[in-house]
């Protein structure tokens, strides 16, 4: 059962030596932090600490506002810590892009709906019209954003505009079949969240569940990554498989595959919206 309480949580990594641990908890310990979450793991092979502390802020001695302030200064300069602070009152927004396929889409959509996730949706971006009455059915404003290769950078210029102008969190691409290119995406660093199937770069192209079964596959699978500048290269949020076989047809391995996309990609989102994802040197740690 979910608490009401308002919580922080702390994500860090630093060079890795004794005590980092011990002073961190010290620290909400001596002001009033019950803490309610704490995973930590050390990189031997790079000598890399990591954690995520959770704790309550019902009597926590430090304003909100303060509490980085605090931080930086009692803990994370002594041990050259990089550090982030998220708190449970503070609703993320996050925008959709999509283009023709509404599995993904209605699959979101419907988990919001449901309560699973804490997050608005304010808007969905498309560069089709054919899923603007699924926008219409939730509620949510869409906006078609049709590219080519001479309109690209104005249209994204135009798609950052609504970004920035309705504050959104974090982007999530539900089958969104455009590049995005690395202007767009060196402004949302580890905030563009994709998914695709796990058959890249053996099976690119438009129909890749054909190729598959063409050479007799035994395994389908998907992967959730966040995007960067290299494509389909960013850190792995989540990933699954599922085995097929002889008596699979085309339509099967298309249904089975869209069904794992629609899950790893909701278990990537889920993870970000409970600040599990720590990125590091292009791979993530996630926390349990």
């Amino acid at each position: 059962m979910t608490s009401d309480k308002k919580t922080a949580v702390l994500l860090i990594h630093c060079p890795d030596q004794q005590g980092i641990l011990a002073s961190v908890t010290q620290f909400l310990n001596e002001n009033n932090g019950n803490i309610i979450y704490l995973d930590q793991n050390v990189d031997r092979a790079e000598s890399i600490f990591f954690m995520r502390v959770e704790w309550e802020l019902e009597l926590f001695a430090i304003p909100k506002d303060k509490i980085a302030d605090y931080f930086e200064t009692l803990i994370a300069r002594r041990y050259n810590i990089r550090f982030t602070i998220h708190f449970s009152d503070e609703k993320p927004r996050m925008a959709l892009f999509v283009s023709k396929m509404s599995h993904c889409l209605f699959d979101i959509l419907a988990r919001h709906m449901a309560g699973e996730w804490i997050v608005d949706i304010p808007l969905i971006i498309s560069n089709h019209n054919d899923l603007k009455p699924i926008a219409e059915r939730f509620g949510i404003e869409f906006y078609y954003i049709p590219k080519n290769s001479s309109n690209k950078e104005e249209q994204e210029a135009k798609e950052v505009g609504l970004l920035t102008e309705m504050k959104i969190d974090f982007i999530v691409l539900g089958r969104y079949m455009q590049v995005l290119s690395d202007k767009f995406v060196s402004q949302f660093p580890n905030r563009i969240i994709n998914i695709h199937h796990s058959f890249l770069p053996a099976f690119a192209g438009a129909k890749p569940y054909h190729a598959a079964h063409e050479r007799g596959v035994k395994i389908i699978g998907a992967t959730s990554h966040y995007v960067t500048a290299d494509l389909d290269a960013g850190p792995i949020i989540a990933q699954d498989v599922v085995r097929i076989s002889h008596v699979d047809s085309i339509e099967s391995l298309v249904r089975k595959g869209r069904d794992l996309e629609k899950i790893v990609l909701s278990e990537a989102v889920y993870k970000h919206l409970q600040r599990k994802i720590l990125v590091f040197n292009n791979r993530t740690i996630i926390f349990n």
